[in-house]
């Protein structure tokens, strides 16, 4: 059978000593879930994966890629590649030696990757904080959820006391007849 919803408010004050309008928003939002029962957690990534925009995405992409053991290698191959053979071309080379023309290349392509992995990164960073933030409402709402099932334990505790002490004293009585 469910139980009906408990007040917010009542809740706030009996568990964080403070009204619920006087608590942050993040913690109010965790006291009226802990009163209504229902989850306060929520997947983070699928949230975040929501409001991406193009470029966003993008970035993620070519970060991802640029920093993987596939780009690293395709990227060794390909300079050994032109090395190789601007030097075997020598005068015909298209690029030879001090091959100006690959450094301009490799320039241009690490002034446009730094900063879109370094969206990449922000955009991470971002997400991190927010996961942070859904890990502290989750465990205040788990601590809030423990220390009421602590009080009913002990309330169930004593009764179960005193419903024992009145077996005992019922028993006495009995015996005594």
């Amino acid at each position: 059978m469910p139980h009906a919803p408990l007040d917010a408010d009542h809740v706030s004050r009996r568990w964080l000593g403070k009204a619920t309008h006087d608590l942050p928003a993040n913690e109010a939002s965790v006291v009226r879930s802990a009163a209504e029962r229902r989850p306060i957690s929520e997947d983070i990534n699928e949230t975040f994966d929501d409001r991406q925009t193009f470029g966003e995405r993008l970035a993620d992409k070519v970060a991802t890629f640029g920093g993987s053991w596939t780009f690293l290698i395709a990227f060794g191959l390909f300079l050994v590649v032109w090395t190789v053979l601007n030097l075997v071309l020598r005068r015909d080379a298209f690029d030879p030696y001090p091959f100006i023309f690959l450094n301009l290349m490799l320039s241009m392509i690490a002034a446009a990757q730094a900063p879109i992995i370094m969206m990449s990164q922000n955009r991470q960073a971002q997400k991190d904080r927010l996961d942070a933030g859904n890990d502290y409402q989750v465990n205040l709402k788990a601590e809030i959820e423990i220390m009421a099932l602590l009080e009913k334990v002990e309330h169930l505790t004593a009764r179960q006391e005193e419903q024992t002490e009145l077996i005992r004293h019922l028993l006495a009585q009995k015996e005594a007849r």
